[in-house]
């Protein structure tokens, strides 16, 4: 009895030290497993920033070589981009060829919702809608029916122009041809987007062009984007698509800056890179989002 005691208690402990080896591998596969998944999702090389940088986020003095390693990065340095980032008083933190002509897409829409605000009284009417629903669903949902029929009621690009030059916005820094932005022969500035956003935002009419655009994360064309990210619920932005183009324009509230107006255009020739493209846009503004006093 006593010896098959013995035997029983080395078999034991052979099983047990058979479970622990097998678990333990089986985590660490598992481990190696989700490592290998991670490093797979992982887009691009991130920005290492210098040791100055503020634990808490970008230091605004270093916000320039960490938009431009984003920009510059294979496949988007064969495009154009066009980027202007300011403060409500006209600070300037970021500018990447401002004045520079880029297909807009939607982003135009802009200029046309905030012509019509200027020009039409938000309880008037378009087809038994008021001004302001035409507005509200022309960004919100980018919609191109809507934004036309709004431009020709406003009675062309002629009477939009007369309208945002009076608000301040060069009339040579844009060219429209149609409301919605489908029309690849339209061009903007950056800096054209940026003055009417900034315009608008001074204006009686601030909250209704507030309330049309879209929440990051939250409403709208940007309802699944910048999700879960420092910067949902705190960007009214208008998205812009069309092949090969990728647009963002519009606020970001900031809990140190305050508002910030902003304008991203990107122009890619290969099309193929159009999802990555969005990537790289909100990666842009999450870094925004996360900039902060070098002090």
């Amino acid at each position: 009895m006593v010896k098959v005691s013995h035997q029983l208690q080395h078999l034991a402990i052979a099983t047990i030290l058979a479970f622990f080896s097998v678990n333990l591998l089986s985590d660490n596969r598992s481990s190696a497993n989700t490592v290998t998944r991670i490093e797979r999702l992982e887009p691009v090389e991130l920005y290492v920033p210098p040791p100055e940088q503020n634990t808490t986020g970008i230091c605004s003095n270093y916000i320039q070589p960490v938009i431009d390693k984003i920009v510059e990065r294979s496949p988007f340095d064969q495009g154009k981009w066009g980027i202007l980032i300011q403060t409500a008083d006209g600070t300037t933190l970021y500018s990447r060829s401002p004045d520079s002509y880029l297909i807009p897409a939607s982003n135009l829409k802009i200029l046309v919702t905030a012509a019509a605000l200027q020009k039409l009284h938000p309880q008037g009417t378009i087809r038994s809608s008021s001004i302001q629903e035409w507005i509200n669903i022309t960004n919100l949902r980018s919609n191109n029916i809507y934004a036309d029929v709004l431009l020709s009621y406003l009675g062309g690009s002629t009477s939009v122009r007369q309208v945002l030059t009076a608000l301040g916005v060069d009339p040579k820094g844009y060219h429209m041809v149609d409301g919605s932005g489908l029309s690849r022969s339209n061009l903007a500035t950056p800096r054209t987007l940026v003055t009417t956003l900034r315009a608008m935002y001074s204006s009686q009419d601030k909250d209704s062009f507030l309330a049309s655009l879209p929440i990051a994360g939250i409403s709208g064309t940007l309802q699944h984007r910048l999700r879960y990210t420092s910067a949902e619920g705190t960007v009214h932005a208008k998205t812009g698509t069309l092949k090969g183009v990728r647009a963002l324009s519009g606020y970001l509230e900031h809990p140190e800056y305050g508002t910030l107006i902003f304008s991203i255009i990107s122009n890619q020739p290969n099309s193929q890179s159009d999802p990555a493209l969005v990537n790289a846009i909100d990666e842009i503004v999450i870094r925004l989002s996360t900039i902060t006093s070098c002090s």
